[in-house]
């Protein structure tokens, strides 16, 4: 993520601690509930959160734990001014939840699979079970996913897919409140949303929207949390947008199958956007790899979200020519 996603006068509180050393019981209890409250370590004793009237409850409450343990701790509220940016700080938030993330998905894609292969009742009130399990754990990670970390879209989806599936049993499927366009024109004239802190996904879907849907599409950055969406506006590669991930398809599969463009080029670029986003190597082309150094090069060296989809859009145009000339 880059600077421009939260204020530069982003606060932090730290808890400083000192443990002692037995029993180690007591080191695994606090070590469990730091990462509980969402706490990252800065350093091995130190431990950060956004600042907040509900972060410093949490930290108090769990300093008078250690201090009760027999340790020592204190919270500070601290602005971070060299050594740690406010933005490498929120990437090891992102980062701590994208694990979380990543866990949540690989269950649910284990049950999806399981769900397909199963017949009995038995085994399905099972799979309901355990996607009730993912469901809440889903959203305790959602609570303490302070930045909006990307792989939530990945991991909701996915226990989506299985809770659709498992409710074609009682025929509880319920509507889309907007129903999808079908063609590129029906989304022409539109002003699309998407998060701040772009990266493959959403700059191949910002690419596509200008190169084959609307060349004067209008685009706006907004946090990942929070934001509540305009009339009119259409929101992509976000949390409830309506483009975005759908089962295990990243939001540029989705897209590209909304506007219905029938393309061998577009098709082969969705399958390294797809591997890039969702790291599970599905497809597995050979071009994956240098394509997502690229991107990452991008986003490295512009920190604006603009200048990412500009230098991002000439790396798929080009792209996309390379695709069609090998068919030529």
């Amino acid at each position: 993520m880059s600077d421009d996603i939260i204020p530069a006068e982003q606060r932090w509180l730290l808890l400083i601690h000192q443990l002692p050393s037995k029993p180690a019981y007591f080191r695994v209890k606090i070590w469990r509930r730091l990462q509980g409250i969402g706490a990252v370590a800065v350093k091995s004793t130190v431990y950060a959160l956004p600042a907040n009237a509900e972060t410093q409850e949490d930290f108090e409450w769990l300093l008078k734990e250690i201090v009760e343990g027999g340790g020592e701790a204190m919270v500070c509220e601290a602005r971070l001014i060299d050594g740690l940016s406010d933005s490498q700080a929120r990437a090891l938030f992102d980062a701590a939840r994208d694990e979380d993330y990543g866990a949540i998905s690989k269950e649910a894609r284990a049950l999806s699979a399981r769900l397909t292969a199963t017949a009995t009742p038995e085994d399905r009130a099972e799979v309901r079970s355990q996607t009730n399990r993912l469901r809440k754990r889903l959203a305790d990670i959602a609570a303490i996913d302070f930045f909006g970390a990307t792989g939530r879209l990945s991991a909701e989806s996915l226990v989506a897919e299985i809770e659709r599936g498992l409710a074609e049993d009682t025929d509880m499927t319920t509507p889309s409140p907007e129903a999808p366009a079908r063609t590129a024109a029906d989304l022409k004239g539109r002003v699309w949303v998407t998060r701040k802190g772009v990266h493959v996904d959403r700059i191949a879907c910002s690419w596509l929207i200008r190169r084959f849907i609307d060349p004067s599409a209008v685009i706006r950055f907004v946090p990942g949390k929070g934001y509540e969406p305009k009339p009119g506006e259409l929101r992509f590669d976000m949390f409830e947008g309506e483009i975005t991930h759908e089962g295990d398809r990243c939001s540029f599969e989705v897209l590209l199958t909304r506007i219905g463009i029938a393309d061998a080029a577009l098709q082969a670029i969705s399958e390294i956007v797809h591997d890039i986003d969702l790291k599970d190597g599905k497809f597995g082309r050979e071009e994956t790899t240098g394509i997502a150094s690229l991107i990452s090069g991008v986003c490295t060296a512009n920190p604006q979200d603009e200048d990412r989809i500009a230098q991002g859009a000439a790396v798929f145009d080009n792209l996309y020519q390379y695709f069609r000339s090998k068919r030529a």
